[in-house]
């Protein structure tokens, strides 16, 4: 008797791809390691730049990883989340985005190993888990304590932040100016020191060198006076700022005014010339003699003001205004019949200079400001461009350390002396989570791996002497990538915060444990029109992990 047919089943779309168990893992952690092998190259002192063109011809220049994963237009759903992993350690710290993507891949692909072993991926995880907290413990313990008031630590962090970029041959100075800008607008709270990035203010121009870079106690606006008759420099500047216009408002509906006599149209000039005429002598009963407005000033004001001898400037961004409120303690009025006298700001000086090609005010010699602005100088956009990302590198190192108020040695040895006791702690396991945990101490190693390789070094030579330098007790023992040797980091002032480590630790693990989660990929069809634009395997075109 014959058997009978059986019909066969659809539950998804036609054109839509799946792909599932081990093929599925593999096609994932293969995507994940070509975006770690991507920035992988730039880690370090010694690591190499990427050149970035977008579809308009725009050129960036950077060694930085987010900035470089931000750029590249990505689209397999792994290498996302990698990007995402760069993104939430900029966010947290400022810096370490590089390490955080390539010690991701560096986990994925030792857990490859294990999944060809027969290991299930829910035991990789939770070795991984395990591990990964057990990290955040050691790191805790062996993290140096730093308060604001360390100035060389900071110093070195900010040095260390920078080394490897385009910032590297002024990287004292510009230290320097690093360190000084955060004490600047850091402020207490109770008994802890409160730090906003967002109140540094980094303003970049082309023109002179990079050594020209400067530290301003109070804000620069890309801003020029309104009107040629208005001083260009004002000691002892009583600031107004406003968020109310310096002109007659349209009215928000259509409306038509029919004037049949020519002599009610000059009333109603004469009328229009009078209400911006009282607008600006209540400006002038405040007592400022400079302001900053946040909406437009009409040309009879600014004649006006001119002819009072006031410098305004018009349309200042609202992020600017906070600045200002901030770095010369007065508060944005928005009525001005509210106005007391307590609402104007003080600055020693505000100034209108030509800076490069273009004129910029500068409120200088602010009180106690608690906002701050770093003008940066250098040779082309591209230069000053990277300079400005080393500079927030540098800035977030050196919040985070003052915040968390622990740093940790840098060149590699931080990682080593935490992979030799997640080895210790492995044997102490028993189970397959003891193999998970001592592939995530391999994983840790790759960070000097990668320095060593980066410098043109051997990295097992490199890794055995520092392995032994460990073993010896020698806790902050790292590698000189220009000399070859093993030093002591701390003492040789390479000083990384510990925040960017426990950081790259969450976040990497974090997503290495949902991607080795993932063993079904079912990629839905576009609209009908054929399978998805999703690869199954990695990003094509990238280099091999």
């Amino acid at each position: 008797m014959a058997q009978p047919q059986i019909q066969p089943i659809f539950i998804l779309p036609e054109g839509s791809q799946r792909t599932t168990g081990k093929n599925a893992q593999h096609a994932n952690i293969m995507a994940a390691m070509q975006v770690a092998a991507t920035v992988r190259t730039t880690l370090g002192p010694k690591g190499m730049d990427k050149m970035l063109v977008d579809t308009m011809g725009d050129v960036i220049v950077t060694n930085d990883g987010v900035t470089i994963l931000e750029e590249i237009e990505i689209e397999h759903p792994i290498a996302k989340m990698m990007v995402e992993i760069a993104k939430t350690q900029e966010d947290e710290v400022g810096d370490g985005t590089t390490t955080a993507v390539v010690l991701a891949g560096e986990l994925l692909k030792r857990a490859e190993n294990l999944l060809d072993q027969g290991i299930h991926p829910t035991v990789i995880a939770k070795g991984y888990r395990i591990a990964a907290e057990k990290s955040q413990e050691i790191l805790s313990k062996i993290g140096i304590t730093v308060t604001e008031n360390d100035s060389g630590i900071l110093q070195n962090i900010a040095v260390t932040a920078m080394t490897g970029k385009g910032a590297e041959y002024a990287k004292d100075k510009l230290g320097r100016i690093a360190v000084d800008a955060v004490k600047k607008i850091a402020s207490k709270e109770e008994n802890n020191v409160v730090i906003n990035k967002d109140n540094i203010k980094i303003e970049k121009k082309v023109g002179a060198g990079v050594d020209d870079t400067e530290l301003i106690d109070g804000i620069v606006l890309d801003k020029e006076k309104v009107h040629s008759g208005m001083p260009s420099s004002v000691k002892n500047a009583k600031i107004l700022l406003l968020d109310s216009a310096l002109e007659i408002k349209n009215t928000e509906t259509e409306a038509k005014i029919q004037i049949t006599d020519p002599e009610k149209m000059q009333t109603f000039l004469d009328m229009e010339e009078k209400m911006i005429r009282n607008l600006v002598d209540k400006v002038v009963k405040t007592g400022a003699n400079v302001i900053f407005c946040q909406k437009g000033i009409d040309d009879i004001a600014q004649h006006l003001l001119a002819k009072k001898g006031i410098y305004a400037a018009r349309r200042v961004s609202k992020s600017d205004m906070e600045k200002l409120e901030l770095a010369t303690g007065g508060k944005t009025l928005t009525i001005l019949d509210d106005f007391s006298p307590k609402d104007l700001g003080f600055a020693g000086l505000v100034e209108e200079k030509k800076t490069g090609d273009e004129s910029m005010t500068y409120v200088m010699e602010c009180k106690n400001a608690k906002a701050v602005t770093i003008l940066i100088r250098g040779g082309s956009e591209h230069v000053i461009s990277e300079i400005k990302r080393a500079m927030e590198d540098s800035i977030g190192d050196i919040a985070a350390s003052i915040n968390v108020g622990k740093v940790v040695g840098g060149a590699g040895a931080v990682e080593a002396e935490l992979a030799k006791q997640l080895r210790k702690f492995a044997d102490s396991l028993s189970g397959r989570e003891q193999l998970a945990v001592q592939a995530f101490a391999d994983s840790i190693e790759v960070i000097p791996r990668t320095l060593a390789e980066n410098a043109g070094l051997d990295p097992i030579d490199i890794l055995t002497e520092i392995k032994a330098a460990h073993d010896k007790g020698e806790k902050w023992a790292g590698i000189d990538v220009f000399s070859g040797k093993i030093i002591d980091a701390v003492k040789e002032g390479i000083i990384e915060p510990l925040k960017i480590k426990t950081q790259a630790i969450k976040s990497a693990s974090e997503v290495s444990i949902m991607i080795l989660r993932i063993d079904d990929i079912i990629a839905s069809s576009s609209s009908g029109k054929g399978p998805s634009q999703m690869p199954p395997g990695g990003m094509g075109g990238m280099p091999e992990y």
